[in-house]
């Protein structure tokens, strides 16, 4: 039995508490590049035993909604640099999350206009805000194994800058539908090679991700989230309770920081979960209909429970930057606006009032 309150040890990291902020797309690194307001932003949730950001592109090709942030420039490097000294500052701990988008993506975010990348020609079927309007996410092109070769470098190359950058770790993206889910999902990988079939073959790309950035910058640096069952962005899982334990069974020897879990009204996966990996687990609890967004109670029964060492939330964070106090208080909470969720200027973003104010 574990309490929200109660240090932990995640990697090279000795957290405060075990109230992890999740990672939540907010649309305002204009030009991929992050501002002063996203420094403040994270800043005022240094409270936060780990903040996980944003998902970040680790190459041009990886981005898939517009004004997200990336880390393969210098510029960006630079731009994060002052994100991450504004939440040293305050004592807080953080991570990158590097998500390559696959197939939810658009030509036209791409200064050549290229068709995105995935695992197998198929599309998601659903569609994205872009600079056109709302467009339906076209057929990828399948990527060659050179592409793979790439991919798996863009990641490494990604993470390298992440060290730059003064972050504490990176978090691979490997949930909710973006590349490396695709890999992992039947419907989205048809592939007939080394990366496509028996399920060895699909966990393939996860783990040599994963691999080659615990080797680049340190497996204590390393954590990756998944989300088994999740039918979102066209994801269509034929063998979750097969797949998820294998991945995690391969993932294992690697000793990452964490494995990061996004709960899908499956508890009883969870708890196969729990007893496969042998690390630390972060638990994204399932919401029920009365409970939305998922509270501090949620949090403190999945910690008693013992399924997991730490847990994140997501939309709790967004209107309470000081969380851990109103938890620990018993509120009150602020309500997020979801008009100011992604993209715009302060509002929504760095203006939700802390108890003390």
């Amino acid at each position: 039995m574990n309490d929200i309150f109660e240090p932990l040890r995640l990697g090279k990291l000795d957290l405060p508490n075990r109230l992890v902020m999740a990672p939540m797309t907010r649309s305002r690194a204009y030009g991929g590049v992050v501002g002063e307001l996203t420094a403040e932003y994270y800043s005022q949730r240094a409270g936060a035993g780990l903040i996980i950001t944003e998902g970040t592109q680790p190459c041009v090709i990886g981005q898939g909604d517009i004004n997200t942030p990336g880390l393969h420039s210098p510029q960006q490097v630079a731009a994060w640099r002052r994100v991450t000294d504004a939440v040293h500052e305050r004592g807080g701990r953080i991570f990158v999350q590097l998500m390559h988008a696959g197939r939810l993506a658009h030509p036209s975010l791409y200064p050549d206009g290229a068709l995105p990348l995935a695992p197998s020609a198929i599309a998601s079927g659903a569609r994205m805000y872009t600079p056109d309007g709302m467009l339906d996410h076209p057929t990828p092109r399948a990527m060659t194994l050179a592409d793979i070769i790439q991919a798996v470098e863009d990641f490494v190359s990604a993470a390298r800058n992440a060290m730059e950058a003064g972050f504490d770790g990176v978090e691979l993206h490997g949930a909710s539908g973006f590349l490396i889910h695709q890999f992992l999902s039947t419907n989205s990988n048809t592939r007939t090679d080394a990366y496509g079939g028996s399920v060895e073959n699909r966990i393939r790309f996860a783990v040599e991700v994963a691999q080659a950035v615990s080797d680049a910058i340190g497996p204590d640096r390393t954590g990756i989230r998944i989300s088994p069952a999740i039918s979102y962005n066209g994801i269509d899982e034929t063998d979750t309770d097969v797949l998820y334990p294998a991945l995690a069974r391969a993932l294992a020897p690697l000793g990452l920081a964490y494995l990061h879990l996004v709960e899908v009204n499956n508890r009883d996966l969870t708890e196969v979960m729990r007893a496969t990996w042998p690390g630390p687990l972060i638990l994204n609890p399932h919401r029920t209909r009365e409970e939305r967004p998922a509270s501090g109670d949620a949090a403190a029964d999945v910690l008693r429970a013992g399924l997991a060492d730490a847990v994140s939330l997501a939309t709790l964070w967004l209107a309470n930057p000081d969380l851990p106090a109103r938890i620990r208080a018993g509120g009150p909470f602020n309500a997020a606006d979801p008009d100011t969720y992604y993209g715009g200027d302060h509002r929504g973003y760095t203006d939700y009032p802390t108890l003390e104010s």
